[in-house]
This record gives structure tokens, C-alpha cells and sequence, in this order.
């Protein structure tokens, strides 16, 4: 009687159907192991021993989410990047006086009413020309007050810039405003200051209309500026108006001034090639205008080698999950050799114990790759809410993610279900 009852109740599992292969009568039909029973036989293996099967596929868990993170933030901070370069560089163009190249007697290409010529162009915002002070010769040192010996003062870089500049660099005024074109047109001596500047010089407020002296010079400071969004060497120089740079030091030498020119969105490429007619329609040549890097390319660049950098890490995190699905299938192995050896007693051929703990392995790695797959897409939407930004996570990335997991585990568990199926069945039951 038990014997029987034994033997119904293996037939009733999967395994059992070999048993009734190897005892009916006539030819021997191949076994099979249907999905089903491959499915049910593959998540009874996971759920023997569910904490060690949860380790397992963290590894895995971690890789498909990094891989999901790092293409979905990838594709959210290339519009951002591609924003900051459309307002800040792709939006600029600088325009060089070359004239000494061309032509040996050119002291000065720019006429003195650079600024309005190309700020008429469609699409110029706001155009100015600049130089750094040639101070050789003369007494340059920057003082609070008249007393004291060069020594006792600072030393920075005077630039000369008309109201342009300053309105195309776009400072932020921490005190007192900018100087305007009635301070150019007069020669006022006005300067602009930095915030670290004026603190090295003991300038804590403008309502007193502190002045500062150029050597022996007096200087009135009408702004003190802690930020700029062009051109942020301004930020370290002293900044006077171009009139009066004229008027005390001389015009720039040849070849030392530039301009500065602030374009609207889209317009920087063509402003770039017709500044120089503008500025001199009878020798164009005198200029050389550079516009902004293309930013789609820039942006293409530095997109491409952030991907590169974090899909390697990405890919190091699934190769330390496979390892570790890999370990733990093959010490499964080794536990369940006895299990084996029955089932092959019982008429299960190798391919069968290879298919088991290949679906094991890869139940595991699918499983990874899907709980990986949230988490890596709930990290790209968090850090784009907290970054007022717009998350974009492509459809094939999501798709394709749990693909990997499950590819990932089924590499993962070829050698332990090679192992597995080497197993002989005398020598699996003597233990």
C-alpha cells in the first residue's frame, strides 16, 4: 500500500512522467518537460530559500538600474545642457581686431562708433569693444587713498569697456549700478569694481562714495559686482570707461581690442559673418569673428563620454550580479545533488537538469532586471523633480532592460547547470 501511494505521488510531479516513459510498454517516447512544470519546478527552487535568492539578484537589481539611471539621466541633462549652451555660449560672439595683419599702418579697425554699427545687426542684443590697459612705465597700483607707496596697494588688470560690454557681460550688482553712456561720452572717471576688490581695498558700502586711485588718479566706484555671465574676467580687473582709459592712457596698441557681442538665440552663427561688413564695409578683412562651437555637437561630446564613463559601471554591476547568481546557482548544485541524482533515477535525462537551473538562474535574473528597471526609472523622475527638470526615459531602454536581468542570469547559470547535468545518478544517491 505504500508503495503504491508512493508511486502516485511521484507521478503526479513532473519528474514523475519519466518513470511512466521508462515502464510503458513498446517504443520509449522521448521525455519531455513541459513550460509549465519547467516554470513551477524553477520559482519552487527560488522560494526553498528566499533570502539567499533576494542576495542573488541584487547584484543584478543594482546593474539593471544603473544602466536604466544612467540613460535615462543622460537623456534628461542633454536638454539641459543643450539649454545652458543656447543661453550662455551659443549666444556670444567675440570679434578681433586684426588689422595689423592685414595692413602694417592700421593702429585702431574699430571706428568710435563700433557699438552702434553692430548692435543696428538683426538679432545683436547688446555690442561693446574692450582692451586691458597697457600701464608700462606708469604707476598702475590701486589704492584706497593717495598716501602710501606701491607697495602698499593692489595690483589688477584695468579694462577699458564701453557700456556694451558691460550690458553684454550681464553682471549682477551687489552695490551701486554700472556706468552708463553719459559717463562714456564725458570721459568720467568712474570705475566698476569686483566684490573681492573692493574687499581687499576696505570697501564696505557705496553710500559714501568711496573713490579708489589709479596711482595718482581718483577714481569714483559707482558699482561693485559679485557675478557675471560672460566674460568673468571682469570680475578680477578694474573696469573704467573707454573714453577715459583714451584720455589718461592712450588708445590700445595695435591688435589689442576686441569686442564683445550678445546675439539673440539662433542669430550668433549669422551675426558672425556679416559684424566685420558691418563694422567696416570698406575692409572687412580687419576683423575676425568667431562664433559659438556648434553646441549639438558640444553637447553630443560631453553627453557621449558621461554615457561611456557610467555605462562601464553599469556593466561592472551586472558582471558582479552574474557572478553572484553564478555562485549561488552552483552551491544549489551542490546541495541538491541528492535531488538530482533521483530525478535522473527517476528518467530525467541531462538536458532536463540543465533547463531546471537554467530557469532558475534566469527566473532570478529577470527578476532583478525588472525590480532594477523601477528603480533605476523612480531615480531618473526623483532627481528630476528635485532638479526642476523634465525626465525623459526612453521606451527601448525600459524594454530592453529586464531583457538584460534575464540575459544576465542565463549566462550566469550555463556552468552550474553544466555541473548539474554531469551529476550521475549512482554516484549523486551513495551520498
Amino acid at each position: 500500500m505504500n508503495r503504491r501511494g508512493s508511486r502516485s505521488r511521484s507521478a503526479r510531479r513532473p519528474w514523475g512522467r519519466f518513470l511512466g516513459a521508462r515502464r510503458s510498454a513498446g517504443p520509449v517516447a522521448p521525455s519531455v518537460l513541459a513550460p509549465r512544470d519547467l516554470l513551477g519546478e524553477s520559482v519552487a527552487g527560488m522560494l526553498q530559500r528566499p533570502a539567499r535568492s533576494a542576495l542573488t539578484a541584487l547584484g543584478t537589481v543594482l546593474g539593471v538600474g544603473t544602466f536604466v539611471a544612467i540613460l535615462g539621466l543622460t537623456a534628461t541633462t542633454s536638454s539641459q545642457i543643450d539649454e545652458r549652451f543656447n543661453i550662455l555660449t551659443a549666444t556670444e560672439v567675440d570679434v578681433e581686431d586684426i588689422g595689423i595683419e592685414q595692413n602694417e599702418f592700421v593702429h585702431l579697425a574699430f571706428p568710435h562708433d563700433s557699438d552702434a554699427r553692430v548692435e543696428r545687426l538683426p538679432g545683436v542684443e547688446h555690442a561693446g569693444v574692450y582692451w586691458t590697459v597697457d600701464t608700462r612705465g606708469t604707476d598702475a597700483t590701486i589704492r584706497a587713498s593717495p598716501v602710501g607707496d606701491a607697495s602698499s596697494g593692489e595690483r589688477a588688470d584695468i579694462v577699458a569697456a564701453s557700456p556694451g560690454v558691460i550690458e553684454a557681460a550681464v553682471p549682477h550688482v551687489a552695490q551701486g549700478r554700472v556706468y552708463d553712456a553719459y559717463a562714456e561720452r564725458t570721459a568720467q572717471p568712474v570705475v566698476m569694481i569686483g566684490a573681492g576688490m573692493a574687499s581687499r581695498l576696505g570697501i564696505t558700502t557705496l553710500e559714501t562714495h568711496p573713490a579708489i586711485f589709479i596711482g595718482d588718479q581718483p577714481f569714483t566706484v559707482v558699482g561693485i559686482i559679485d557675478d557675471v555671465k560672460r566674460k568673468a574676467d571682469l570680475l578680477l580687473s578694474v573696469v573704467v570707461p573707454r573714453s577715459t582709459a583714451v584720455k589718461l592712457w592712450g588708445e590700445p596698441g595695435a591688435g589689442g581690442a576686441k569686442m564683445l557681442v550678445a546675439t539673440k538665440i539662433g542669430a550668433a552663427q549669422q551675426v558672425a559673418k556679416v559684424a566685420p561688413t558691418a563694422l567696416r564695409p570698406d575692409h572687412p578683412e580687419y576683423f575676425k569673428a568667431q562664433p559659438p562651437p556648434d553646441p549639438k555637437t558640444l553637447r553630443s561630446h560631453v553627453t557621449s563620454d558621461l554615457q561611456q564613463l557610467f555605462l562601464l559601471l553599469a556593466a561592472i554591476c551586472l558582471v558582479i550580479g552574474a557572478v553572484g547568481i553564478a555562485n549561488t546557482t552552483l552551491v544549489a548544485v551542490l546541495e541538491r545533488t541528492g535531488e538530482i541524482g533521483l530525478r535522473r533515477a527517476l528518467g530525467a535525462r541531462g538536458g532536463h537538469i540543465t533547463l531546471q537551473f537554467l530557469a532558475e538562474s534566469g527566473a532570478l535574473g529577470a527578476l532583478g532586471g525588472l525590480i532594477g528597471t523601477s528603480l533605476g526609472t523612480l531615480t531618473v523622475v526623483g532627481v528630476a523633480v528635485a532638479r526642476d527638470w523634465t525626465p525623459v526615459v526612453h521606451p527601448t531602454t525600459v524594454a530592453a532592460a529586464p531583457v538584460i536581468g534575464l540575459v544576465t542570469g542565463l549566462v550566469a547559470g550555463l556552468y552550474p547547470a553544466w555541473r548539474a547535468s554531469r551529476i550521475q545518478p549512482a554516484e549523486a544517491l551513495r551520498r
